[in-house]
């Protein structure tokens, strides 16, 4: 199963491939590290930015969307873009997608931790979140 995670920032989608395959995870390269927006007032840009991820996905044959949620209000809620941006994500019909709660992740991550640097998988610090939200998604 190959996944394409997602945790958004602002106007950016950051994302990480990952790929099990016989009980081992395979980070496959990948053309783009983020996808963002530039104007969240356009409904052209959303449907821009839903189009190319979209072709993202289907060029990497990615099986599922999994989205890092975020809390909707508090010190740490996510923003009004960002949920627009999720809501793009999972109104594309030719994918499925799922939201991977806090909760879910603690206790994917508890019973099986991610003991690998970002530098050796080649990912950028930035794609952190979304790196260990395959992981959490993946080990369940």
């Amino acid at each position: 199963m190959r996944i394409c995670a997602v945790d958004f920032k602002s106007n950016e989608a950051n994302i990480c491939l990952l790929e099990m395959n016989q009980g081992l995870f395979n980070v496959p390269d990948c053309r783009a590290r983020k996808v963002s927006i530039t104007d969240a007032a356009s409904s052209e840009q959303i449907r821009l930015f839903q189009k190319q991820f979209k072709k993202l996905m289907e060029d990497y044959r990615v099986d599922k969307i999994v989205i890092r949620e975020r809390p909707t209000k508090g010190k740490f809620a996510g923003s009004a873009i960002g949920f627009k941006l999720e809501a793009a994500l999972q109104l594309i019909e030719t994918i499925d997608s799922v939201i991977l709660t806090s909760s879910e992740m603690k206790e994917s991550l508890k019973a099986t931790p991610v003991k690998v640097s970002l530098k050796e998988l080649g990912l950028k610090q930035f794609q952190e979140h979304a790196f260990i939200t395959a992981c959490a998604f993946l080990n369940k």
